[in-house]
This record gives structure tokens, C-alpha cells and sequence, in this order.
């Protein structure tokens, strides 16, 4: 297990200095000028010259990136050029919205879909016909349709919960988890499905499988076959699906978030991005690849824990 994390480890350092320097250039060839943004339409020639050099953007882009990675190593990621706050204070205070809000979607997505998806396995018949129903249509849904709907609908027809805003959880418990059931809604939706399908698949694989029939052939009882044996074996590729979608929920957080107006990575991202503010960009890029290496690393753990084949391998 040490091998492990420190193979996952050691390949985590080139890939955040690929994925920093690719969305340095990439940022670089977009059109805008941060200097131009901060001075506005009626600034003089001289005056945005002048910015433009106490910016450091007059220096070649391999330059400003070295300078960006010399401070990213002593942990300074710079400070944003609109607000002048230091990067790594704004997307700390933004970090704990954001993974508060994909981790209670996973959990959601994870536990709905995975007791469906056992459901369906040994139900079969018209529950599994409503499953392929279902998984089809949040595949077909886009995110921001679904968030405009569960608004229109939980927000201001029936108004149960709030269409927008973020509530500190020590500012008040309960406002911050009525705060956020339509956000966690929207994007468990989508991954719901994807869980069901794939967790009615692997169980109905297992349960055909010889030792199951051995298992019911001996006189198990059902609810002990299903649960402690044929669940068990069908998690493996649940596991790492799992880990697959709290990736992809890093982008959809980016949509999700600028619908509800919550103070996240995501919606950071958006104003950085109009902004053409280069140090948030890049800080998050930084905190966006470190996630998906843990995230990673941390798939590769529970995928061992669960086979023991791959622990002796």
C-alpha cells in the first residue's frame, strides 16, 4: 500500500507542472487584457503601459511562469490582480463550498443508486425497464436546465427552499443544509443514474456467477447472498466509477454554482476567467489537479481494500 501512494505520489509532481504550464499558455491566448480590464475604456496609453509593466505581463510567458512557480513552490500562488487578495486565501474560503457540495452530491448519487441499482438486479421486470427509463432521461437532462426547473419549481412556486445563496454551517445548521438540497439535487441527478445502471449491471453479472448458485444451492438466505456476497463483488467497478464521477462533478460545480450564486471554486473559475485575472486561474488549476490526484489515489486504495487479487498482484 506505501508503494502505492508513493508511486501515485511521485507521478502527482509532473502532472501538476504539465497542468499548470498548459493552462498558463492556454490562458495566455485568450483574448483580453487584465492591464486594459483594470483601467477601463478612458485610460491613456501611458497609463496602461505603466500597469502593464508593474503586472509583469511586458515579460516573455516562459518567464512568468517560472516567476509564478517559484512562488507556487513556497506555497505563495500570487495575488488576484482585481481584488488584490492573496489567491490562496480566496479559494480556501471557496474550497470547503465546493467540496461540501460535490461530496454531498456523490453521497446522494452513491447511496439512491446503488440501492436501486441492487433493486433492479433482483427484482428485475418492470423495476428494471423504470431504471433504464430513468437513467436515460438524467443522461438527456442538461445540469443547468435541471437546477432552472427544481428552482421554478422548490424556490418559487412552492418555496420550500432558497433559489440562491450560501449558508455558513456555523452561522446556522439548518439554513446551510436547506441551502443546499437543490444544488446536491442537481447534480446527484445525473450521476445517479450513471451509479444505478452501472450497479444493476455488476450485480446481475454477480449473481449469475457459480458461487452464487452454490451459495442458494446450500441454503443461504437471500438477503445474506445479496448483501454480504454478490454486493460485495459488484462494488469493485462501482468504486471506481465513483471516483470517475466526483472528477466530472468539478465541472459540473461550475455551472451549478453560478446558478445558485454559491461562493465556490467553480463560480471563482467563472470570474477569474471574464476577468482575465491569470493568479486565480492558475491557483485553480493548481487546487483542481491536487483533487483529482487524491481523489485518485484514494479510488486506488478502496479498489484494493475491496479485490483482494489486485492487493497480492
Amino acid at each position: 500500500m506505501l508503494t502505492l501512494v508513493a508511486r501515485r505520489l511521485a507521478w502527482a509532481l509532473p502532472l501538476l507542472l504539465i497542468a499548470s504550464a498548459l493552462s498558463f499558455v492556454l490562458v495566455s491566448l485568450v483574448p483580453g487584457d487584465p492591464a486594459r480590464a483594470l483601467l477601463g475604456p478612458n485610460a491613456t496609453q501611458a497609463q496602461y503601459l505603466q500597469l502593464h509593466r508593474q503586472l509583469g505581463l511586458d515579460r516573455p510567458l516562459y518567464l512568468q511562469y517560472l516567476s509564478w512557480l517559484r512562488g507556487a513552490v513556497r506555497g505563495d500562488l500570487g495575488t488576484s490582480l482585481f481584488t488584490a487578495e492573496p489567491v490562496s486565501s480566496i479559494l480556501n474560503q471557496r474550497l470547503w463550498v465546493s467540496l461540501t457540495l460535490i461530496a454531498g452530491s456523490l453521497l446522494v448519487a452513491a447511496v439512491a443508486g446503488v440501492a436501486l441499482g441492487t433493486l433492479s438486479a433482483v427484482r428485475r421486470g418492470w423495476l428494471g425497464r423504470t431504471v433504464d427509463a430513468v437513467a436515460m432521461l438524467g443522461l438527456a437532462i442538461p445540469s443547468f436546465w435541471l437546477a432552472l426547473l427544481l428552482i421554478a419549481v422548490f424556490a418559487v412556486a412552492v418555496r420550500l427552499f432558497p433559489a440562491t445563496g450560501w449558508v455558513p454551517f456555523a452561522t446556522s445548521p439548518g439554513g446551510w443544509l436547506h441551502s443546499l438540497v437543490l444544488p446536491v439535487a442537481t447534480i446527484a441527478f445525473s450521476a445517479l443514474t450513471v451509479i444505478v445502471v452501472q450497479t444493476r449491471d455488476a450485480m446481475l453479472d454477480v449473481l449469475s456467477s457459480d458461487y452464487i448458485h452454490v451459495l442458494r444451492a446450500n441454503g443461504f438466505p437471500a438477503r445474506s447472498i445479496v448483501l454480504r456476497h454478490a454486493l460485495r463483488n459488484a462494488a469493485i467497478p462501482v468504486v471506481t466509477l465513483l471516483g470517475i464521477i466526483f472528477i466530472g462533478l468539478l465541472t459540473a460545480t461550475v455551472l451549478v454554482e453560478t446558478v445558485f450564486a454559491l461562493p465556490g471554486l467553480g463560480s471563482a473559475a467563472v470570474q477569474a476567467a471574464t476577468q482575465h485575472d491569470l493568479p486565480v486561474i492558475q491557483g485553480e488549476v493548481l487546487y483542481f489537479t491536487i483533487i483529482v490526484v487524491i481523489v485518485n489515489l484514494l479510488t486506488d486504495i478502496a479498489y484494493r481494500l475491496l479485490d483482494p487479487r489486485v492487493r497480492v498482484s
